[in-house]
């Protein structure tokens, strides 16, 4: 059973950073087959997709985030990242990872259809709070 830990959440002022973390464990075949995304979700309103990376590093961003985030990996520790610079108020909520095996391979480049899209991963973490103050 894949298992994935968040951490590196907290409170930040507006226009302040924080690195978020997902440490995966668990794989039944290698991470190299995995493609990995971030998420968020704020009170009463639904999960959106942040951001997410295939397995040789491809990366997809949505457009509220796109040159203030960035996914990234590091395969030997099996861990994911989310480096969030300039952060806003509207960025406050609850974070998390999730995991699913690449559905699209080409050449060894795998990814997801989409990438930010809850409905494509199977594993996910309990999620870590970002609280931006103005």
């Amino acid at each position: 059973q894949v298992q994935l830990v968040e951490s590196g959440g907290g409170s930040v002022q507006a226009g302040g950073s924080l690195r978020l973390s997902c440490a995966a464990s668990g794989y039944t075949y290698t991470w190299y087959r995995y493609c990995m995304g971030w998420f968020r979700q704020a009170p009463g309103k639904e999960r959106e997709g942040v951001a997410a990376i295939g397995n040789v590093g491809s990366t997809r961003y949505a457009d509220f985030v796109k040159g203030r985030f960035t996914i990234s990996q590091d395969n030997a520790k099996n861990t994911l990242y989310l480096q969030m610079n300039s952060l806003k108020p509207e960025d406050t909520a609850m974070y998390y990872c999730a995991a699913a095996e690449c559905t699209i391979c080409g050449g060894g480049n795998c990814y997801m259809a989409d990438g930010r899209l809850p409905q494509e991963y199977k594993y996910w973490g309990q999620g870590t709070q970002v609280t931006v103050s103005s």
